[in-house]
């Protein structure tokens, strides 16, 4: 397979997925996304706008369930009260600068919108900072990646073009093994509940 030809033909499709990637998760695969755009594969700004715009939807919808769902879910879910909590504590001791920041934050990234969706905070503020705060996570990413292809370009010539390719094909096979084996772990789940019920009277 071509993947340089294939990114070619259909690199239009890697917006929308960097939009739903980011919307769930994502700095990993805009970085390589970032690296692919300085090899001319994509559009760097394409690529920054569908980031920011995944990275700031995903939060305001993570928001709102812990705006409306928040304590129900943690009753049902106990093991996420030390992430929620964590954020919570950063949250009142930080504020504004958690805000803007929380997306850097290893541990507590995941629990944080939902964490301030819980927390009585202004909803129209959290939009403002989010919005603000998506757009440099963004920045960030996708530069570290251009930056990271500029550099293999430097040092390995027409080769960081093919290496670029390798990483991006590496994390998508991985994605694709991931959703995979969860799609499997949840088979099992389903088969063996289904094998514990107590058969119908």
């Amino acid at each position: 397979m071509d993947l340089q030809q294939l990114i070619l033909d259909y690199g239009e499709w890697f917006y929308p997925f960097t939009f739903l990637w980011t919307f769930l998760e994502g700095e990993t695969f805009v970085i390589f996304a970032g690296f692919a755009a300085e090899q001319g594969l994509l559009n760097i700004w394409k690529l920054i706008a569908a980031a920011w715009l995944g990275g700031f939807a995903g939060d305001q919808f993570y928001f709102f369930i812990g705006r409306r769902y928040g304590h129900r879910l943690l009753e049902r879910f106990p093991k996420w009260r030390p992430g929620v909590d964590a954020a919570l504590g950063f949250l009142h001791a930080y504020n504004t600068y958690f805000i803007l920041s929380f997306r850097f934050i290893y541990g507590v990234r995941n629990f944080s919108s939902f964490a301030m969706g819980m927390s009585g905070l202004r909803w129209s503020r959290f939009l403002l900072l989010n919005f603000i705060a998506a757009g440099v996570w963004a920045c960030t990413f996708a530069g570290v990646g251009y930056l990271f292809g500029h550099a293999f370009e430097a040092v390995l010539g027409e080769a960081a073009r093919d290496v670029g390719l390798v990483l991006l094909a590496g994390f998508l096979i991985v994605i694709w093994l991931g959703v995979r084996a969860h799609m499997r772990r949840q088979k099992r789940a389903t088969a063996a509940k289904a094998a514990n019920q107590p058969p119908a009277t």
